[in-house]
């Protein structure tokens, strides 16, 4: 089986790693070239376009930055939709709208194709360990066909059901996230400011009710003054627009997510947009 992979960036690349170990040929495209080299160097094949990708693969993944990247690489000139699809399977990871994963179904389904919006949660640990969790929309005979795909991916994986499923459960994902990451943050403020150990006030609360993923993954990181992004904060924010965007279809109101995308928004003026999530701390901490 030959994959494509288009967009190797901080999550890409470890999932391209992941299947060049397993024995695959993959075919691989990023908009910045360097950042396929060390793929290549592993045995990766480069292409110049998403569309060269397509040609020389019967698996797509793609994993770029924003709705509009997605839409470029499928509708573009150069695009996935540009060449002979038939027969092949088109699986994007990118954290998208539902609509443009229903129009991307639509789209193949017209031309003899399959795909699958398939986005994921884990960060870049997730990514270089294989353990993501994938959420996943479109068609069981299509899902059953990748499984052995994903479970190099991931340690979770599930059909959520119809092209666009996958994309409504990621955003249900940053919704209980941006909680999360609020609550850690603040938590960790006000350890600082009661003159706690705060390392201590961490292995105490990771044993109880307060533990969850962020703080177990994040705050350890922030500890140590590491923003490095496992998630960018930039699209952190897109997430987040994106899901207070279809709750509005919804007639929903999200006050706490409203609340979350405001304080991102705050330190993305602040200049902080390329840092981790983690990085929401700045709002109250230096970064000495």
């Amino acid at each position: 089986m030959k994959i494509g992979f288009i967009g190797t960036g901080v999550m890409g690349k470890s999932i391209v790693k992941h299947f060049l170990a397993a024995g695959y040929e993959v075919a691989v495209y990023n908009r910045t070239k360097s950042k396929t080299d060390e793929l290549v160097a592993h045995g990766a094949i480069w292409q110049d376009t998403p569309a060269e990708v397509t040609n020389a693969s019967e698996i797509i993944f793609s994993m770029v930055g924003y709705p509009s990247d997605v839409e470029e690489i499928y509708y573009g000139a150069k695009g996935i939709f540009s060449t002979e699809v038939a027969e092949k399977i088109l699986i994007d990871l990118t954290t998208s709208t539902p609509t443009l994963a229903e129009k991307i179904y639509q789209t193949a389904k017209e031309k003899d194709a399959s795909s699958l919006d398939a986005p994921v949660s884990g960060g870049d640990l997730g990514a270089q360990n294989g353990t993501l969790t994938i959420m996943v929309g479109g068609d069981r005979g299509v899902y059953d066909r990748v499984i052995p795909l994903f479970e190099i991916m991931g340690k979770s994986y599930s059909l959520q059901g119809e092209a666009g499923a996958g994309q409504h459960t990621k955003m249900a994902n940053q919704i209980m996230i941006a909680g999360t990451m609020t609550g850690m943050t603040e938590m960790l403020v006000y350890a600082k400011a009661a003159n706690l150990d705060v390392s201590k006030v961490l292995e105490t609360l990771g044993g109880g009710a307060a533990q969850n993923w962020s703080m177990s993954n994040y705050a350890p990181r922030i500890l140590k003054s590491d923003y490095s992004p496992g998630f960018f904060v930039k699209h952190f924010i897109k997430d987040l627009k994106i899901a207070l965007d279809e709750a509005e279809k919804m007639d929903l109101d999200l006050p706490a997510t409203k609340l979350a995308i405001e304080l991102y928004e705050r330190l993305a003026d602040q200049g902080f947009e390329n840092d981790g999530t983690q990085a929401l701390i700045k709002l109250w901490w230096s970064e000495s």
